[in-house]
């Protein structure tokens, strides 16, 4: 090999070693936004699932009322014999508003119970946020710390937890209701776990 062959391979092996850390992360990323980005983040797999319902025992949102009456805190009690729906919400949450409307729609089904988890909130702004966009919780627990809500699995504001009459999680929906959820994942979850014994 001549002398001026090894020089020109050293330049060339050099721009190899540039460029491989750069195609090293570009694979990384678009790894990353094919299986995290691009998908839908309302069908991340939820390890709670099939599980009992996590110990909860909220205190009520003070001052919230519905139809006349106080609104409950929240326990495991509340989840006995009904099919229930969970929503963890907050008043700072920009998506809790547009879900809300679609909650309400729920809450008219009698067959179900609608609950919330106001997450990590100051009471009067989410004593306001109800008063605004609507009431459908006929109980409601105050997560402040956020503890609760972690041995939930919430990943973030809002999800909503569907609870079969066991008492066990039979749903996970993460993000806010929309109306194209409701109808093409809520409400055929809420009617297999409504159809469980």
């Amino acid at each position: 090999m001549s002398a001026e062959t090894s020089e020109s391979s050293v330049p060339k092996r050099r721009n190899i070693l540039v460029l491989l850390p750069l195609l090293a992360f570009l694979a990384l990323a678009a790894l990353f936004y094919f299986r995290l980005g691009a998908g839908d983040t309302s069908l991340i797999p939820s390890a709670l699932i099939g599980h009992s319902a996590p110990k909860t025992d909220l205190p009520p949102l003070a001052g919230l009322e519905r139809d006349g009456k106080a609104v409950p805190g929240l326990s495991n009690a509340t989840f006995t014999g009904a099919v229930t729906l969970v929503n963890v919400w907050a008043s700072w949450c920009i998506p809790c508003r547009d879900e809300v409307v679609f909650l309400e729609q729920l809450s008219k089904d009698k067959r179900i119970q609608i609950v919330g988890i106001n997450y990590k909130d100051a009471a009067a702004d989410a004593r306001r946020f109800i008063g605004r966009y609507g009431n459908p919780y006929v109980a409601n627990g105050v997560d402040v710390n956020g503890r609760t809500s972690i041995d939930w699995g919430v990943y973030g504001v809002p999800e909503n937890l569907l609870i079969g009459r066991d008492g066990r999680i039979a749903y996970k929906l993460v993000g806010p209701v929309t109306a194209d959820n409701l109808e093409r994942v809520l409400r055929p979850e809420i009617e297999k776990a409504l159809a469980k014994n």
